[in-house]
């Protein structure tokens, strides 16, 4: 993009989850392909992109913070808000006067088109959808990824289940999921360019399909027609719902010897009372036996999940009885948030407001949790080899080494090897941040 002989240059932030993730590296690529000199984000340049977050207060906060520290690095730039906050909070945007063009979601593939529309002076542009009703797929790719050896692919938006907590169904409107011929276009792409695994990822990817079921589309589906292309090596996915999990789904999820044994089942607490609150469909004992169809159908799966602390009307009992379950269970890893008052959602109107300090007292004892049970998982392989697509090399006490994952997402050191490339190591010992010695 040229303007009076100098390339535009433009600088891109990420806000949030993977899906974001994905969605502003396309928007990347989008720019650099019409021409754009992508810089770093704290560099002047002519357009900042900030793909804003609005799951909590605190990514709203971020969000404002991010668009405000563009307009003060270059005050002439053109300053796009797109994505869940821009969503949310237009109406903010629009009288705040800080950002030049509001892009909504299921947009951003028009961002191109909205930049190059755009003149100074004529005030703000906006695109914005209604996504409190049907809407299609918003097609966005990439042909590579800022990870080397590993590839998010997002085949999936939207949400219908209306947690009590959280706002992602308002912003990012009902399950639309992408066309299969159109995800495995891009797998084969960037299969073609090298890239080994593949992670299949979207805002609820267990409803993949849900709107294409007169042709029997599914997430099964779409993983049967991946698991045929050449090059991949490992499919991953991203967070699944634990009602997914049937007799059904793990017989034919078995058959795909591609698929990594790593499952992230949301869960978000342990106790039967607080999932009511929180509006989850289903009961602790119904996701423990989820979680042993798994442990049943594969030797030794990685088991994760979220936890929230400190739901409203949480109580010390209550607390202990989540603990307990989460034990019991015997989890990989969790990933534990002290619960965040989001405004919109009806938790945030609930009695019994947690006090903070509570909460990350609450938080603090899970991870300490986690850390023990991620130990004890890792120590299944003593004296066992592991399959490790290597990633990138370090430095570990003076001496070089590759790390990368095993299918379970285990992160392992070697002292040899190259990178995106499967090897073999044996365990040696566990590191202090959690990262298993190989030899």
């Amino acid at each position: 993009m040229m303007n009076n002989g100098k390339i535009k240059t433009a600088a891109l932030h990420n806000l949030g989850c993977k899906v974001n993730a994905y969605e502003t590296e396309a928007m990347e690529q989008q720019l650099a392909g019409a021409g754009y000199q992508i810089v770093d984000f704290h560099q002047p340049a002519d357009v900042y992109v900030v793909n804003t977050c609005t799951v909590t207060n605190v990514a709203d906060k971020k969000s404002r913070q991010m668009l405000r520290r563009a307009r003060k690095l270059n005050p002439e730039a053109v300053i796009v808000a797109a994505g869940c906050f821009a969503q949310a909070s237009a109406e903010y945007l629009r009288k705040e006067g800080t950002v030049d063009i509001i892009l909504g979601n299921n947009q951003k593939n028009q961002l191109l088109a909205l930049l190059e529309e755009y003149r100074p002076g004529q005030g703000q542009r906006e695109l914005m959808s209604d996504l409190s009703g049907p809407e299609a797929y918003e097609e966005m790719e990439l042909s590579a990824t800022l990870e080397h050896t590993r590839a998010f692919i997002k085949i999936q938006d939207g949400c219908n289940q209306f947690c009590s907590y959280c706002i992602i169904p308002y912003v990012r409107g009902r399950v639309r999921s992408r066309r299969p011929e159109q995800v495995v276009s891009e797998v084969e792409r960037l299969a073609g360019k090298g890239y080994q695994e593949v992670v299949l990822t979207g805002i609820h990817l267990s409803s993949y399909g849900a709107d294409l079921k007169d042709e029997q589309i599914s997430l099964l589906s779409v993983l049967e027609q991946v698991q045929q292309i050449d090059g991949i090596c490992r499919i991953r996915l991203g967070s699944l719902e634990p009602r997914i999990i049937t007799g059904e789904f793990v017989d034919r999820l078995t058959g795909l010897n591609k698929v990594c044994p790593h499952f992230h089942l949301s869960l978000q607490s342990g106790c039967d009372d607080t999932l009511k609150r929180m509006n989850r469909h289903y009961t602790t004992e119904e996701y423990y036996e989820k979680c042993e169809m798994l442990r049943q159908a594969y030797e030794h799966p990685a088991l994760t999940t979220d936890v929230i602390t400190g739901f409203p009307g949480e109580t010390e009992e209550e607390f202990a009885r989540s603990r307990d379950f989460l034990e019991r269970v015997g989890f990989y890893e969790m990933h534990v948030f002290p619960y965040s008052v989001r405004r919109g959602t009806r938790a945030a109107s609930m009695d019994g407001q947690v006090p903070e300090e509570v909460k990350k007292a609450r938080s603090a004892e899970l991870l300490e949790l986690t850390k023990k049970m991620s130990d004890q998982y890792r120590m299944y392989y003593k004296g066992r080899k592991m399959e490790i697509l290597l990633e990138e090399e370090i430095w570990l006490d003076g001496q070089p080494y590759m790390t990368g994952h095993t299918p379970e997402y285990v992160k392992c050191a070697l002292p040899s090897g190259r990178r995106n490339t499967l090897a073999e190591g044996e365990f040696c010992r566990i590191l202090t941040d959690g990262m298993v010695l190989c030899r």
